[in-house]
């Protein structure tokens, strides 16, 4: 271990300064205003520089004797390094394959709802209903294969309800305060049973196909500090009473215990949260769709428009156009720049990673680990951590443009909960999720004809596609003997494309005394 000597804490300052870019910029003004967005303008920029200080002088320095740094560090996530299988399709090994000329549905995007759309089709759908997914990289190359590897099951219960209630202040100006609390509860209730069901059905999958997507069932762990422990126990008590009992609190004891990290406060813990490889996930559904007859797959081709016409639409791509009477729209921060009327409802989010081998010796393996601004897991040898990043404009989407002082102070932020270590960084990669004004998902039609979507999962992609995905299939094909679990009244896109005529849910009666608080 490398003693923090006072020349090397001079080095490190001199070294995070000269690497500061636009990004890092744009990264500390989301910060501020996620942190201090409540306070007067003086105030935030007073606490913020405070903090900025406080990481550049003494935490980010103090962990540079754990976080070694070579001259030349991988973009390349750490998911990616494994061999794609379906990289190049079709054609490496068909080089003059052709797209077809008409299909019956056209999936947008090969990540975690595009490949999930394409499994459920090739197992519900007849003879004679084709499905072509068009891929602009490689599957699993945008965020499925670029996040911290987890299957989550969503978000806590109070950041769903307070994010919807915010929005619904704006849209529903006719309902009062305590109408406004009842239907942002009902809102988190349908998001969490839904994310619960997902969950669920991951498990079952992988059981049911032996996919090899080094799946563990752990958990997750949610340090949280002094401040935001009223907020948490809520989250876990109103789930509970919304039938979602899988948030449970855990002493500071059994946080260690099963994570590794000190704390000095009660966490939040996921049970039935687990790790895995994701885009071996993506690539294992494919594996599935594929070998059905009515699911083709195209890889680096573009999308470039689409525009319906008449009963059908026409999609063209880098590669030729074709017909379809179903679009779906896979394409989740890539699509306001697809589908303009997504624009500012679609927010492009650039959040970042980085992995290299040893790390906390006390961490421990396949548990989904998270401080309050940043995540962690050991993955065999490796060990991958990072934090939030910033909104982007639309047609930045999907930029793999890291922030090395993010990286610093992620690595400083773990040192803060596990003691010291010892990691040379190897990879350190961003990437974007979308995120909606109410942090809600939409799934369902835009345009009430054949053009669908699920996009705006707030970084909580694996809690919400395949489920999703499932039931528009479901929708599409004409299926009702299964549920479904996003009804178009609390995830329809017009929600927030036309909230003026979009078909509200109705407020119930007699909901939990803790939804309803403000």
């Amino acid at each position: 271990m490398r003693r923090v000597t006072f020349w090397l804490r001079l080095k490190t300052i001199a070294r995070v300064l000269f690497e500061l870019r636009p990004p890092d910029f744009q990264a500390a003004s989301h910060f501020m205003q996620l942190k201090w967005g409540h306070c007067s303008v003086p105030v935030r920029w007073a606490s913020f520089f405070h903090w900025a200080l406080k990481q550049l002088l003494v935490e980010i320095p103090g962990a540079a004797g754990d976080l070694q740094v070579p001259r030349h560090v991988s973009r390349t996530p750490m998911w990616l390094l494994d061999e794609n299988r379906w990289a190049n399709h079709p054609w490496q090994d068909a080089p003059g394959t052709r797209l077809p000329a008409e299909v019956e549905m056209v999936v947008v995007g090969a990540g975690f709802s595009g490949a999930a759309c394409a499994y459920h089709w090739a197992l519900n759908a007849p003879a004679n209903r084709s499905l072509a997914v068009i891929e602009m990289e490689d599957p699993a190359s945008g965020a499925s294969g670029r996040n911290e590897g987890l299957v989550v099951m969503g978000r806590y219960f109070t950041m769903v309800r307070d994010t919807v209630l915010r929005q619904l202040a704006r849209s529903r100006a006719d309902l009062d305060p305590q109408e406004h609390r009842q239907l942002a509860w009902q809102f988190a209730r349908q998001y969490c049973q839904a994310a619960y069901h997902n969950a669920e059905l991951i498990a079952e999958t992988i059981e049911k196909h032996q996919f090899d997507c080094d799946y563990k069932r752990a958990g997750w762990v949610q340090a949280r500090t002094a401040s935001e422990q009223e907020s948490l126990l809520e989250s876990v008590q109103m789930a509970g009473e919304s039938g979602c009992r899988d948030w449970t609190m855990i002493d500071p004891q059994e946080a260690e215990q099963r994570s590794g990290m000190v704390v000095d406060q009660p966490a939040g813990f996921s049970r039935q949260s687990a790790s895995w490889h994701p885009a071996k996930w993506v690539w294992s559904l494919l594996d599935v769709a594929l070998q059905s007859d009515q699911v083709s797959l195209f890889s680096r081709t573009r999308v470039e428009s689409i525009e319906r016409e008449g009963d059908q639409y026409r999609v063209t791509t880098s590669r030729g156009t074709i017909l379809a009477r179903h679009v779906f729209y896979a394409t989740e921060s890539y699509t306001p720049a697809l589908a303009n009327c997504f624009h500012n409802l679609i927010l492009p989010m650039q959040e970042q990673a980085a992995s290299g081998e040893g790390g906390p010796p006390a961490m421990k393996p396949h548990i989904g680990i998270s401080g309050s601004w940043y995540f962690a897991g050991r993955y065999g040898r490796r060990v991958l951590f990072g934090s939030g990043g910033s909104r982007l404009p639309d047609a930045q989407a999907g930029r793999n443009r890291p922030s090395r002082f993010l990286t610093r102070y992620a690595a400083a932020a773990m040192k803060e909960t596990f003691g010291p270590y010892q990691l040379e960084l190897a990879n350190e990669w961003s990437g974007t999720v979308g995120y909606t004004p109410d942090e809600y998902p939409i799934v369902g039609s835009i345009d009430g004809h054949g053009s669908w979507i699920i996009a705006g999962m707030c970084g909580s992609g694996s809690g919400v596609s395949f489920n999703a995905a499932r039931c528009l299939v479901n929708r599409i094909l004409g299926r009702a003997d299964e549920p479904d679990d996003y009804p178009p009244e609390y995830f329809s896109p017009s929600r927030l494309l036309t909230p003026e005529s979009h078909s509200w849910p109705e407020l119930e009666k007699g909901e939990p005394t803790s939804g309803n608080q403000a």
